[in-house]
């Protein structure tokens, strides 16, 4: 992830940033990736996304990001 910008108070106000409870929102990305729920493992490894609504997501406590690798993205779910 890139560098961290500042903690946004409501998800409508996110673009592209992410939860600490396990979820993102990339407004760029392709629908499947707007927004998902992920399983974050020891080490800060984010795994398994799943695509999710827009109001099942936290409405605060949001970290905005310039962008995301998805090419990085680990799929492997041990």
């Amino acid at each position: 992830m890139e560098a961290l910008v500042e903690t946004l108070v409501d998800a409508s106000d996110v673009k592209i940033g992410f939860h600490p409870e396990g979820y993102r929102i990339d407004t760029t990305a392709s629908p499947i990736y707007r927004y998902t729920k992920w399983q974050v493992r020891p080490g800060n490894r984010w795994v398994d996304p799943k695509p999710v609504c827009f109001h099942s997501l936290p409405q605060k406590g949001w970290i905005h990001t310039d962008k995301f690798d998805w090419n990085a993205i680990d799929t492997d779910v041990e």
